[in-house]
């Protein structure tokens, strides 16, 4: 049987760190060995290097047997009672003893591998009671704080009491995953790191990835020999991910790193807030030093109480100005931009500034900047509205350091470091922002972020110098916090409501205002049409009256030319009479909706013929009707409609030819119009007059027209255009069609649902 290491021998280097594999080193660290055992058989297929010295057998004894045959029968009765009670990972330890050695061991699965890390029992175990005391006065600090930062303190002294590290940190990260020391804990002697910044770079991605995974990472003796991994060398590329794994070896890098900063031992916990790695519980000794499993549990605990409060303290810590930003929104609530001189008014507010605690504040609205206090030039704010609104989408966009978006604009970013946008609509720039000035703060940093990363005659290695390095950063603004964001996202929305609804009430404003002019200038109409009908038809009738006599009494002594004279201008005032009724049913036709009943089309022909009868009969004309439906109507402006109509028809006829009316329907309802869908019954009156020309066949129902001489045919010009408003009355249309010399077929639209 061959049998191989696994050890990862690739030359790591600051180059490639971020890329190197940290899950699957190969190695492990020395206070403890691993077996790795196969998931159905249970036969070792891994093995730790160092078992001769723990159970006094060497791994090339051990790969390829099976746990039974070299742990005894009882030891492999605990282990398939823990995997099968699904304790893999869990806070209680599987407990082995071989040789009358007492072992402490995790479990853990990797694949189709159980991996098995035993440690000794240590004789410094503190007692159960022990742990138990500090975790419960510790949980008696928790109900006494009432800050995030008053809690991390006490979780630094508490994890420093239970551990007993020469120094325990909670390390905050920032959005770039910068870390900040947020609390500490250490030894009289040490130089504090309370307050101290530094650079994502010393702890590279792929190693916050896995303290997501494990929340738990200790090395015992910075400097260790690390232990190879030994395996059956039954596969080519065989290795073993040790992303959960207690003793798993550490990233050299790493490891000089914290020798460079003279650390022996370490523990770190993980804390997830929100599926996010918020910090770490950072424990640092200046010598070697182990805990016992029980002691690490103990320790993990300290992590989650933060985890468990960070949300609570959080909002402790808002409510105040929670508190405040909602009292200046429940006050600008009470503002109206109708009631004031709008947005002029507004800015000047103090609520709206106290807000979200700006310094400065503007609105563009139609191409009108209002703006307060610490705002920008009229032409930087709309510089800064053309470029949010492209880079939101004409959304909303905040930032406390402004630079860092438009490094061109340095001018505008060192007096505006802080804004908040929000659009107040899509189809403009229309918007309104806050702003904060430039803040200068001084950030203490464990050494030059600039040189995380040095150079030297052995090539490149994790920087050696922590001494403390201040920076001074500019053009950046006091952060925006949430419940600023959420009052001014709120309010921005509000103010979008209360332009639309000010653009609503202008627009109906505008509507009145219309009605009203159409109603004065109606009325105005309706007393020409007065005039029209009363004081203009009696000089008509005196015309009339007088040339009558004249024409009676002086005919025989008065001339020709004298009695054609008289005889015309009395026609003339006839037309003109005719005129005026015609224009008198015109204008008082109106929408008469609530008197629809249902109308029998015969009757309404019949009458029609009755009172045309005269004219009937003197031109000898033939009028028809047949598959008339019932329609739904005004009974007396239909008997107008179609009055109108036959009379044209019988006025409009061919010389030398009988007059022929046929009045009929169509099979089916149809669609007026590809675009109009609804059905209409349709009506057609068809002549064999004289016809029209089809170009006209729309400006015939125009008033006051006529394609004919007056001197031919009499008439005003208004009847059709009479027909086409009773046919609008009715919620219906009228249509013409015409051939020269043949006649004309008029055509009625009636909604089948009036």
């Amino acid at each position: 049987m061959n049998i191989k290491d696994i050890v990862n021998r690739d030359i790591v280097n600051l180059t490639n760190c971020e890329q190197e594999p940290i899950h699957i080193p190969g190695s492990i660290q020395p206070h403890g060995f691993l077996l790795g055992l196969k998931e159905e058989s249970f036969l070792i297929d891994y093995c730790s290097g160092n078992t001769t010295e723990y159970i006094g057998i060497e791994h090339k004894e051990l790969l390829g047997k099976d746990f039974e045959s070299v742990f005894g029968i009882d030891n492999s009765k605990a282990l398939q009672q823990y995997i099968s009670n699904n304790k893999l990972l869990s806070s209680t330890l599987l407990k082995l003893l071989y040789n009358g050695k007492n072992f402490l061991c995790t479990l853990h699965k990797s694949n189709n591998i159980y991996i098995l890390e035993a440690e000794p029992v240590s004789e410094d175990t503190k007692e159960a009671s022990q742990v138990y005391d500090q975790t419960s006065q510790f949980l008696l600090y928790m109900h006494d704080t009432h800050t995030l930062k008053e809690l991390c303190q006490l979780v630094a002294k508490g994890t420093r009491e239970i551990t007993g590290y020469d120094r325990v940190m909670i390390y905050r990260f920032d959005k770039d995953y910068n870390g900040e020391v947020f609390a500490e804990s250490c030894r009289d002697d040490l130089e504090p790191f309370l307050g101290l910044h530094y650079p994502h770079t010393d702890i590279p991605k792929q190693a916050r990835e896995l303290y997501m995974q494990n929340l738990l990472r200790i090395i015992t003796d910075i400097n260790y020999t690390p232990v190879p991994i030994y395996t059956v060398d039954d596969r080519k590329e065989k290795n073993l991910d040790l992303s959960l794994s207690i003793l798993r070896s550490t990233s050299p890098i790493h490891v000089q790193y914290l020798q460079n900063m003279g650390v022996g031992a370490t523990l770190t916990i993980s804390l997830i807030h929100k599926k996010k790695l918020w910090g770490l519980i950072a424990c640092h000794h200046y010598s070697a030093k182990n805990l016992t499993p029980e002691m690490r549990l103990a320790a993990q605990l300290q992590g989650h109480f933060i985890t468990s409060q960070i949300d609570l303290r959080q909002s402790n810590e808002e409510y105040e100005l929670a508190r405040k930003t909602n009292a200046s929104l429940e006050s600008l609530s009470n503002f109206s931009l109708l009631s004031s001189s709008g947005f002029a008014d507004l800015v000047k507010r103090q609520d709206i500034l106290s807000l979200c605690n700006a310094t400065g504040i503007s609105i563009l609205f139609n191409g009108k900047i209002y703006k307060y206090g610490g705002a920008p030039s009229d032409d930087e704010i709309q510089h800064l509205a053309n470029w949010m609104a492209t880079y939101s989408g004409n959304t909303s966009f905040y930032t406390d350091k402004l630079l860092d978006y438009l490094p061109d604009f340095r001018n505008i970013c060192e007096k505006t470091s802080g804004v908040i946008y929000h659009s107040l609509s899509m189809e403009n720039n229309n918007c309104i922002m806050w702003y904060r000035p430039e803040t200068k703060t001084e950030v203490n940093w464990g050494g030059d972020p600039n040189k995380s990363i040095i150079k030297d005659k052995n090539g490149l290695s994790p920087r050696n110098s922590f001494k403390l390095w201040k920076e001074i950063v500019d053009c950046t603004s006091k952060p925006w916090k949430q419940p600023e964001l959420e009052a001014a996202k709120t309010y921005a929305h509000y103010l979008q409501k209360q332009i639309s609804l000010v653009a609503i009430m202008q627009e109906e404003e505008k509507y009145r205002k219309l009605s009203e002019l159409l109603k004065e200038t109606n009325a105005e109409l309706e007393n020409i049409n007065w005039i029209s009908t009363h004081d203009l038809q009696e000089p008509l009738r005196k015309i009339q009256l007088i040339s009558s006599r004249i024409l009676s009494k002086e005919e025989n002594s008065m001339s020709e030319n004298v009695q054609d004279s008289i005889k015309r201008m009395n026609s003339s005032a006839n037309r003109m009479q005719t005129l005026l009724i015609d224009i008198l049913k015109y204008t008082r036709l109106k929408h008469t909706e609530g008197s629809f009943e249902d109308v029998n089309l015969y009757n309404i022909i019949d009458e029609v013929k009755e009172d045309l009868s005269e004219a009937i009969r003197e031109s000898d004309a033939e009028i028809t009707a047949e598959g008339l439906p019932v329609i739904k109507g005004v009974s007396f402006l239909l008997k107008q409609l179609f009055s109108n109509l036959i009379a044209n028809s019988i006025k409009y006829a061919a010389a030398g030819r009988q007059p022929k009316i046929k009045i009929t329907a169509g099979d089916f309802p149809v669609p007026y119009s590809n675009e109009n869908k609804k059905l209409y019954n349709v009506i057609y009156i068809a002549d064999n007059g004289i016809g029209f020309e089809q170009e006209y066949a729309e400006n015939i129902f125009n008033i006051f027209t006529k394609l004919h001489p007056s001197s031919e045919y009499k008439g005003s010009g208004v009847g059709l255009a009479l027909c086409r408003k009773i046919m609008h009355n009715h919620n219906g249309y009228i249509t013409a069609s015409g051939t020269l010399g043949e006649g004309a077929v008029i055509s009625l639209y009636f909604p089948v649902e009036n």
